[in-house]
């Protein structure tokens, strides 16, 4: 939900400050909202156009108890829109401020000067790298309704000058399922390759917006048709980000990066016993990242659009009954390479209350993060409810409303990241330290690596004779 407050000086309206912020429960078919199941975007939770919530420095009691009777978490949500508004005041008050000290259009004058200037900065960059066409693809797993068919990304990048165009019209088809996205968040994507591949640390503002040049085909998964449905929008803009960069690495080969985890947001909904409200037990995170040019991925962390941080386990058990029995990297997951990718995690949940209603939106169980330049790819991940067990059961990427028992087990693995380079070329005292530092195994960094290792006194050592011979048969 966003919240946008204008801003007056000296009576006179200057602009605004804004804030989105995520909510706990907006209603839907699923407890957090988020089905990864729905057909159109009615069954996604409460559509609120843009409405007058605070009126003289009070909130409209009618729109709090509209949103309060569509959420199951109604205290939550009221909570986070009141720290919107809260967030928004105190940047009217630094607006104020600063049209005290400097003077009204002094200020906004700077903020256009702010915009030249990053509308420069990668003007000048864009105009440093080669002119040419470059084209990439990705495919996202399913779309949670027809869930054999995988759904294509295409991108296609003309660069001329210090001018950059993207062009999106050969993406698949609007999806039935929740896995299309809208072209604001497609452009948002495109900014976002731009500010890595420049400079991370650049002012954010419309002067970005001027250098992304975007086409879209309507009807496509990219450009849906409404009410196509929209919520599991993340694990599709990461595959789209990750085609932007493979194909902007024909320009900017030094910033090459292998594919990733992708992102993952799960739901477990019920309610608490004894308790007359509903809980969302509401987690986001991701995986390994891929491998850079010049750098091994990045193990268990959030990357690229995602910036959520995987919640700790004390905040879950004392939160919600559900106990955490493990949590820890996947050895192997990262995919082999000159730089090796990030490495997965397993995270596994025991259920503590009967009628838990499970909910996931992901990617990349069955589509694996891709390798660069010979590098291998990342492993997929996986859900499985009571792993081992007789009743095992294995669950999509998407899905919504999976009914969980009191006394089962849940186990998310996230995927790891792709590969750079020819896993030959990796030094075999850096394959040695991996193992010591157990991402990878023995096994592993033979048959990938072509190095041979052996225990000694609990700890592997480089066997450099057998490593040699290894590397000379491949």
């Amino acid at each position: 939900m966003a919240v946008l407050t204008p801003i007056f000086y000296r009576g006179e309206w200057v602009g605004f400050a804004a804030n989105m912020a995520h909510k706990s429960d907006i209603g839907g078919i699923v407890p957090g909202s988020g089905s990864g199941q729905a057909r159109e975007i009615f069954q996604e939770g409460l559509h609120l156009p843009p409405v007058k919530y605070a009126s003289r420095l009070h909130t409209v009691k009618e729109i709090e108890a509209l949103i309060s009777a569509n959420s199951r978490t109604p205290e939550l949500v009221i909570g986070d829109l009141r720290g919107q508004v809260g967030s928004n005041r105190l940047g009217e008050r630094r607006v104020a401020e600063l049209m005290e000290r400097y003077g009204k259009e002094t200020v906004l004058d700077s903020t256009e000067q702010l915009a030249a200037h990053t509308e420069s900065i990668v003007r000048k960059a864009i105009a440093s790298w080669p002119d040419g066409n470059a084209e990439a693809e990705g495919f996202i797993d399913h779309d949670g309704i027809d869930i054999d068919s995988p759904i294509r990304i295409h991108v296609a990048v003309e660069k001329r000058a210090e001018e950059i165009h993207f062009d999106f019209s050969r993406c698949g088809d609007q999806t039935r399922g929740p896995a299309n996205i809208r072209p604001p968040l497609v452009q948002a994507c495109c900014t976002y390759a731009v500010i890595c591949l420049v400079d991370p640390y650049l002012p954010i503002n419309q002067g970005l917006g001027r250098m992304v040049k975007t086409t879209f085909r309507e009807g496509s998964v990219l450009h849906p048709r409404f009410p196509a449905a929209v919520n599991t929008y993340m694990p599709t803009a990461h595959v789209v980000v990750e085609a932007i960069f493979q194909a902007l690495g024909r320009f900017v080969p030094e910033k090459r990066i292998a594919g990733g985890s992708g992102s993952a947001a799960m739901v477990l909904g019920g309610h608490s016993a004894g308790a007359k409200r509903g809980y969302v037990h509401y987690e986001i995170f991701t995986g390994g990242t891929g491998a850079r040019w010049g750098r091994d991925g990045v193990s268990a962390t959030a990357f690229h659009l995602s910036n959520c941080k995987t919640a700790p386990v004390e905040i879950i058990e004392s939160e919600f009954p559900t106990r955490v029995e493990r949590f820890e990297l996947l050895p192997d997951s990262g995919g082999a390479g000159r730089w090796r990718g990030g490495l997965g995690f397993v995270r596994e949940y025991r259920l503590l209350q009967d009628e838990v209603r499970f909910s996931l939106r992901t990617d990349k169980h069955r589509i694996e993060p891709w390798g660069g330049e010979g590098g291998k790819e990342g492993a997929r991940g996986s859900c499985i409810v009571n792993p081992g067990a007789r009743e095992e059961k294995r669950l999509p990427s998407r899905f919504g409303d999976y009914v969980l028992k009191k006394g089962e087990l849940l186990r998310l693995e996230r995927p790891g990241g792709g590969g750079m380079g020819d896993p030959l070329e990796r030094p075999a005292e850096l394959v040695l330290e991996d193992a010591r530092q157990g991402y990878i195994s023995l096994e592993r960094a033979k048959l990938a690596y072509g190095v041979a290792l052996e225990m000694k006194n609990g700890e592997p050592v480089l066997d450099r004779a057998g490593t040699l011979g290894l590397r000379q048969k491949n």
